[in-house]
């Protein structure tokens, strides 16, 4: 961990943030800055950089990232949503903690079809 990570001082309770959900391992917590109607952030309590820095025996945090992040959506009433990883600077990660983003709340309206696939669109 280092000293500066926002996330670390999040599941360290450092700092507040409005936790949905928590374990002994991870916490999820909206997101301050939501890209949809729900936006929140699974984040392991120990420090991992990102995808790319994940170890073989990581294998387990990222099963349980995406278990919590199943819970928190059926507890959040999500019928339909979107978990996104994303890896490095370039892949759009501002955070240097690893993270899984739940997004969805958009219940069939325009919104949800409507957000940018520049990877099909080519």
């Amino acid at each position: 961990m280092t000293t500066d990570c926002i996330f670390c001082r999040i599941t360290k309770k450092e700092i507040a943030a409005d936790i949905v959900y928590e374990n002994e391992r991870l916490v999820a917590f909206k997101d301050i800055k939501p890209s949809a109607p729900v936006h929140i952030l699974v984040v392991p309590k120990g420090h991992i950089q990102s995808v790319a820095h994940l170890e073989g025996n990581h294998r387990d945090i990222i099963a349980e990232l995406i278990y919590a992040a199943k819970t928190v959506a059926e507890q959040s009433g999500l019928k339909g949503y979107k978990l996104v990883f994303n890896v490095g600077k370039e892949g759009g990660q501002v955070i240097d903690h690893l993270h899984l983003h739940i997004l969805g709340g958009w219940n069939n309206k325009k919104d949800a079809s409507a957000m940018p696939h520049p990877e099909l669109d080519g």
